[in-house]
């Protein structure tokens, strides 16, 4: 398994098309607008340049990556001849199904599927292909390059075969697989999310302000970053989609979404990708500001 599509350069496309490339794989990075894939293949060549001012790559890695990768607009003509297609497209159900069933129509019964969803069921997803058994959840963390772990989500009738590829070729990337069972929210975002939205509500109940709730969650918990401002980087859109297939998927009051959190991403306020979240973004200096009360 040599040759991998990604279909998405956004977030996490584009860093699974980078970890995949620095490792040695020819990777078709796909994305229907032009400008997505240049404002994601600057941010690869931005990320291995850092990665080469800190020692960790030499600048013969960072051009041997760059190389590895091709961009696409078209999907049928990105997934021609691939071993593995990982869609890493928004976290929207209709979209990713209208995905797969293009993707059941061009590639070869052999290709595995993959998807990068953090919470919509696998299931769900292999019921729109002729053979679900191929199709699997390899949920990334963000940032993909750095991050070690890879959620491996079965479907119902995900073959055992699959999921065996799947688990070794996470450890050849030098990641960690967890393999978990189709669930929405999955193990990550099912525990996850309801932090978050209950960080929201802390804020949106004027318990204390976003500095105070992220700085204790820091300090007495000894997380790296706080709930908040993690919410930002992640992208208040995707939290609010993944919290509404849990209340959907549970039927469970306690997934759902705070009023505050529905209001901002319907004002535009996503966090880090608009600029503006619970922090504000839109400056560098204030950006910088920012990333220094967290350093």
């Amino acid at each position: 398994m040599k040759l991998i599509a990604v279909i998405g350069a956004g977030t996490m496309g584009n860093g699974i098309a980078h970890t995949f490339a620095q490792n040695g794989f020819t990777v078709k990075l796909i994305d229907v607008s032009e400008k997505a894939l240049d404002k994601g293949m600057a941010t690869i060549f931005a990320n291995l340049d850092r990665m080469v001012s800190k020692g960790s790559i030499t600048e013969e890695d960072k051009f041997k990556t760059l190389n590895n990768i091709i961009t696409y607009t078209d999907i049928e003509d990105g997934v021609v001849g691939v071993d593995l297609v990982i869609e890493a497209a928004t976290e929207n159900l209709e979209l990713k199904l209208n995905i797969f069933r293009q993707l059941n129509e061009v590639c070869s019964h052999n290709t595995i599927f993959a998807t990068n969803t953090s919470s919509i069921s696998i299931t769900q997803i292999g019921a729109v292909v002729a053979h679900p058994e191929r199709v699997i959840g390899m949920h990334f963390m963000n940032p993909v390059p750095l991050m070690p772990l890879v959620e491996v989500i079965r479907g119902n009738k995900t073959s055992d075969e699959v999921t065996k590829i799947i688990m070794t070729l996470a450890e050849k990337l030098g990641k960690t697989p967890v393999e978990v069972n189709d669930f929405p929210g999955f193990v990550t975002n099912r525990i996850l999310m309801p932090m978050i939205n209950e960080s929201i509500e802390t804020l949106y109940n004027k318990v204390a302000g976003v500095y105070e709730i992220d700085t204790v969650m820091k300090l007495g918990m000894g997380h790296p970053m706080g709930p908040l401002q993690l919410a930002d980087f992640i992208g208040l859109d995707v939290c609010l989609a993944i919290l509404n297939v849990m209340h959907d998927g549970f039927k469970n009051p306690k997934y759902t979404p705070c009023p505050l959190l529905v209001d901002m991403v319907n004002t535009g306020k996503l966090g880090v990708k608009s600029g503006e979240g619970f922090y504000d973004y839109s400056e560098s200096k204030k950006a910088a500001k920012v990333a220094k009360q967290f350093n």
